[in-house]
């Protein structure tokens, strides 16, 4: 069953057979409109075995790791945990349809991984030259650039790493070759 491989491949307890289907997590959730399905839902089509439908979903990949549905939930089911393993589920089946979404998140974690922190002009730079149509937003993202950049701290240049990055390189090596196994 689905919903058992999920939770096997997700580490620590992950509860997803606990979900009573309430709806917290989707409406707690800051990226809900932007998915096409809810957790809700995709919990819903786990238990129906309906793994194509899981795996294409963009839903994981809108997840933004707040956390907002895992403390909200009253069963506590580890969503965003579930939201990781769908995404390496996703991209093993190479079942991804929203590319877009997918080579944000992938995007981000180079710069976590290189940084120890988002680095967000070179990921918006990154994702607006790769995916968008800048001629026809150019203009209306010019003003807004300059006010973020402008703004003592709020956007570094080039961008700063975090004390300790070899100690957190050292962890996620860790952690990737934990995954493997």
């Amino acid at each position: 069953m689905l919903t058992q491989e999920v939770a096997m491949r997700t580490p620590g307890q992950s509860n997803i057979e606990m979900c009573i289907q309430c709806g917290t997590c989707g409406g707690s959730c800051p990226s809900g409109s932007a998915m096409d399905h809810t957790p809700r839902a995709v919990f819903a089509l786990m238990r129906a075995g309906m793994r194509d439908a899981v795996l294409k979903s963009n839903m994981p990949w809108m997840c933004v790791s707040c956390y907002c549905c895992t403390v909200r939930c009253p069963q506590d089911i580890h969503i965003t945990d579930v939201m990781y393993t769908l995404k390496n589920m996703a991209l093993e089946a190479g079942t991804i349809q929203d590319e877009i979404a997918s080579d944000f998140s992938k995007a981000f974690i180079r710069y976590v991984e290189n940084y120890g922190r988002s680095f967000e002009i070179g990921l918006a730079g990154i994702h607006s030259l790769t995916h968008m149509r800048l001629a026809a937003r150019l203009p209306n993202m010019v003003p807004m650039a300059i006010r973020m950049l402008t703004k003592k701290g709020m956007l570094p240049l080039p961008p700063k790493r975090i004390k300790g990055i070899d100690d957190l390189k050292k962890i996620l090596k860790r952690a990737k070759s934990m995954e493997a196994a």
